[in-house]
């Protein structure tokens, strides 16, 4: 199963106890560290966390310059933890605005955990489906895409992603917020993703909210397309 998460609230979280929009990253982070071990003890094979968006360089620099630190801290300490719990740690999006010394932290982490095979943890920075999308498209050979199919532009997307292998499609979208947009996130793997949209800010997300919102997927019929058997029957003797 993967799963998708849109982390959003920790600015609104924080202005709602008067505390600097900081603070609420901060909180955000050990929601982080929450919902990574809620998806690790619940078998979620691939989960993926929006950090930060292509759009997010529009904030104030002090704002982005605190969130790298705080990303590049978060990466530094868990690590090691992630090796312990044979969780591989992964960093999609673009690298070539990131500042050097986030970028090395980023592929020291890759490194330390390429070989954990429990859980899948993918954190997009500086991501951009629609960039994605363009840029597999437009970076691809002459009929590429015609003779590999659709596994040969899952591929490529993956490789301009810098994802180390291309991930399933996205089974369960949450964004918490209490907004109800993708805001250009997996545009291509969330195809058929279900879609949750919860009030709480990211900061408030904890096991018991990831667990609930796995019970709402489990009620969900998916059917891709189909009908389902009963339906089936129904027509077939109509």
């Amino acid at each position: 199963m993967h799963v998708a998460i849109i982390m959003d609230g920790n600015g609104r979280w924080a202005t709602a106890r008067g505390l600097p929009r900081a603070a609420g990253h901060r909180a955000g982070a050990r929601a982080v560290d929450r919902a990574v071990e809620a998806a690790a003890r619940r078998g979620i094979r691939t989960l993926t966390l929006y950090a930060f968006s292509a759009a997010n360089w529009q904030r104030p620099d002090a704002e982005v310059r605190h969130l790298f630190a705080l990303f590049q801290r978060y990466l530094r300490a868990q690590t090691q933890r992630a090796r312990a719990q044979s969780i591989r740690i992964n960093v999609i999006g673009r690298r070539d605005r990131l500042p050097a010394d986030l970028r090395e932290a980023i592929e020291a982490s890759e490194a330390a955990t390429r070989d954990c095979a429990r859980m899948d943890l993918r954190i997009a920075v500086d991501y951009s489906a629609q960039h994605s999308l363009m840029a597999a498209c437009g970076s691809a050979p002459a009929g590429a895409f015609a003779e590999g199919g659709r596994a040969a532009f899952v591929q490529r997307l993956a490789d301009i992603d810098h994802a180390l292998v291309p991930a399933p499609d996205v089974d369960l979208l949450i964004r918490t917020g209490g907004e109800k947009r993708l805001s250009d996130f997996l545009l291509w793997e969330c195809a058929y993703a279900e879609l949750l949209f919860l009030d709480c800010m990211w900061p408030d997300f904890d096991a018991r909210a990831f667990a609930g919102a796995l019970d709402a997927f489990a009620s969900r019929q998916r059917r891709f397309g189909r009908i389902d058997a009963v339906a089936t029957v129904e027509a077939a003797h109509a």
